[in-house]
């Protein structure tokens, strides 16, 4: 089959067999535009172009093969404004983008706040959806509220809203819808029902979205519709082939590691990085901004959070500050520098936080740094502090789960790194998992999906289907000094909180 990834560098795409094995595999890159206020934008024209060449590329590498479907991820919580005739209507407002913060801040409020939060309204979020909008303003529903103040001319032409994903299949088939698990982030639906879930009459009357702008829902796992005459083209490859329902990143993740069953989960490190996994309920952590909602599998629930950058951080300290080359010499300066790094500590805020706090005002950098500290401290110091955001997110994780979660699948661009998987088993002092080619996971778990959607394997293939290329295990010398470490990192979030809000509150 014919897989894609839109990552937020770039799409990938894969040919993929039915036992799972990436034949060939192609990658594009793709500008993001940041902008002042916390914007973050993409253009889906652009999506679209360097999907068909990855596509172009990747076929030609695979040689002759019979595709049998397609199947597509995504970045996730995104927001695409179409027209009738499915053109984008501007670029596309990412899941980094908080320039509707204040907007939400309107709608989750009331006359009594806890925690910026009407009690009467977020009983109702928590009850129907199993969460409750972000307050940083990086959901689609902020989003769209956003659009509607700054830009009424592009709402009055929207017909409908769309995740990334779901823009994707609408570009291949034609047809407009969205999933049980795509649309979970605009936290408009009711997810009680996880086998029929529905719009929410009045969180939609609370937040303002209108019904008639946003897409059908279809359950996933299903087939939503067929490559088009225009697509295939665009694609080189058939017409007419069965296209699956799409999902969110997080979502095809947890196949991509091959942690499927419940309370088996992954460490997932890209641009941005989460901690999830299959879980058998519906429910909230407000004070840590950690939810169970609808996942890609069917009749299963998913847990999700985020954290906005973690691979970004080595990006900016290769693009931005030039402490090294590349990640390969990021690698070899790691192993020059003892755990601890000289107890030079980094904060990797870069833009703002989502979980186990909502702060789209945080900041990062360096602290304890002095005349005698190295570039490598510096380098190995921003390892351990993804690390420490890391266990921050596994502790308010396990508590959601109710259970200690002993070993961890890692996957994504991060996972190449043998180093960042010993200091993830040290400072977590858990197991870590390094699933082999871990940046394609996001693909393989799209190939998995559809792979499941057409009936060709059942879900206890898929752990047989990933490889496991290494298995760290903390090592009991550093735990100490990572524990100390790690209490300064969270101390650190806790006496700066307040100086950052005034700094970045505009």
């Amino acid at each position: 089959m014919l897989a894609v990834d839109l990552g937020t560098g770039g799409p990938k795409v894969a040919v993929v067999t039915e036992t799972g094995r990436i034949v060939a595999h192609a990658t594009e890159p793709v500008a993001l535009h940041l902008l002042d206020g916390g914007g973050a934008e993409q253009d889906p024209e652009e999506w679209w172009s360097a999907i068909c060449r990855a596509a172009h590329r990747a076929l030609a590498d695979a040689g002759p093969v019979e595709l049998i479907g397609v199947g597509c991820t995504a970045q996730w919580s995104g927001t695409v404004p179409v027209d009738a005739a499915g053109d984008a209507l501007m670029r596309a407002i990412i899941w980094m983008d908080s320039r509707g913060n204040s907007a939400i801040r309107k709608v989750t409020g009331g006359p009594v706040n806890v925690l910026g939060y009407d009690p009467r309204k977020l009983m109702r979020w928590v009850r129907s959806t199993g969460g409750a909008p972000g307050l940083s303003g990086k959901d689609p529903v902020a989003h769209i509220l956003f659009i509607k103040d700054a830009f009424p001319e592009v709402y009055a032409r929207t017909t409908t809203f769309l995740e990334p994903v779901d823009y994707l299949n609408l570009r291949i088939t034609g047809k407009v819808s969205a999933s049980y698990d795509s649309i979970a982030a605009h936290w408009v639906t009711d997810n009680r029902n996880i086998d029929h879930v529905t719009y929410d009459t009045k969180l939609l009357e609370w937040t303002g979205l209108d019904r008639a702008r946003l897409p059908d829902l279809v359950p996933p796992g299903s087939i939503v519709g067929e490559v088009t005459d225009r697509a295939a083209t665009d694609l080189g490859i058939p017409a007419g082939l069965p296209v699956t329902t799409g999902s969110g990143d997080v979502h095809s993740a947890v196949f991509g590691s091959g942690a499927v069953g419940d309370f088996e989960s992954h460490l997932y490190i890209g641009t941005s990085s989460w901690i999830s996994g299959h879980v058998p309920f519906k429910k909230t952590a407000p004070t840590s901004n950690v939810a169970s909602i609808p996942a890609a599998l069917a009749g299963s629930y998913l847990i999700a959070d985020e954290h906005e950058t973690a691979g970004a951080c080595l990006t900016f300290v290769r693009d931005n500050l030039r402490l090294a080359p590349s990640f390969e010499a990021m690698n070899e300066m790691v192993d020059r520098v003892a755990p601890g790094s000289g107890r030079v500590l980094f904060t990797p805020w870069l833009n703002g936080e989502r979980s186990p706090v909502d702060d789209h005002t945080v900041r990062g950098g360096f602290q304890n740094l002095s005349l005698s500290t190295t570039r490598d401290q510096m380098v190995r110091a921003v390892f351990e502090g993804v690390a420490y955001n890391s266990k921050w997110l596994l502790d308010a994780v396990e508590e959601f789960a109710g259970r200690r979660l002993d070993s961890l699948a890692f996957v994504g661009g991060g996972a190449n790194s043998d180093q960042w998987s010993q200091i993830h088993a040290d400072v977590l002092g858990r197991e870590i998992r390094q699933v082999a080619d871990p940046v394609l996971a996001n693909v393989r778990g799209a190939a998995l999906l559809t792979l499941l959607a057409l009936g060709r394997i059942t879900l206890g293939d898929v752990p047989g289907m990933v490889e496991v290329k290494r298995t760290y295990q903390p090592d009991p010398a550093t735990a100490a000094e990572y524990e100390l470490l790690f209490g300064e990192f969270v101390t650190l979030y806790k006496q700066t909180k307040g100086i950052f809000k005034r700094l970045n509150r505009f």
